[in-house]
């Protein structure tokens, strides 16, 4: 029996020893599982509209002509009014109707200003508040007085109607008209490279300066 007291101590102490190394492996796995980072993730922010700017022309073009002192084409900047339309062509003559002009009606680029002289046959507006202009024409406005063509308000297209006168003709007519002002006379259009005598005979009758 005595024999048998050392191997049940040592059973007894071995399975003291496994209890306490399953303890301390125990406290080492949950203090180990404590001491973890908490896991850190990132997100990127979510991808924001840009707005597009589009760029603003900085100049329009304005043809003026007529009753100013230096008929040709302008450039203006953009919201500009006929006042600094005017003012750019070195303002009225003497002649000019400055009753019809509109001075704060404001210009679109390739809008054309044509100032009429106190012997044109215009519309003068009535007294008050008048957001009209009958001195700015655009491509459309109307340049044919009593079946006749006036050649000193013509657009493009009108003059180009002409038998005979082309675009690129009608162009040049525009070109002279810008450089040197109204023509005097209808015979004064042969001056325009490219009309010669038999060009105006066949417009003659189909042409007006008034």
């Amino acid at each position: 029996m005595k024999k048998d007291v050392p191997i049940i101590n040592k059973l007894v102490w071995l399975i003291v020893g496994f209890g306490l190394g399953g303890v301390v492996i125990g406290l080492f796995l949950g203090l180990n599982g404590r001491l973890q980072p908490a896991p850190i993730y990132i997100t990127p922010p979510a991808p924001t509209a840009t707005a597009v700017v589009l760029p603003t022309p900085s100049a329009i073009a304005i043809f003026v002509n007529g009753e100013v002192a230096n008929p040709a084409l302008y450039e203006l900047p953009t919201n500009s009014r006929v006042e600094q339309a005017v003012a750019a062509a070195g303002g009225f003559t003497s002649d000019a109707n400055q009753a019809v002009v509109n001075l704060a009606q404001p210009l679109s680029d390739g809008a054309q200003v044509f100032v009429p002289s106190l012997t044109d046959a215009v519309v003068i507006p009535a007294a008050g508040v008048s957001s009209s202009a009958p001195v700015v024409e655009s491509e459309s406005a109307t340049a044919v007085t009593g079946g006749l063509v006036n050649i000193n308000t013509a657009t493009l297209e009108q003059l180009d109607s002409l038998p005979g006168i082309g675009p690129s003709t009608a162009q040049k007519i525009l070109d002279y008209r810008g450089v040197n002002g109204n023509f005097p006379t209808i015979e004064a259009i042969k001056n325009v490279s490219g009309i010669g005598d038999a060009k105006f005979e066949a417009i003659q009758d189909l042409i007006t300066v008034q």
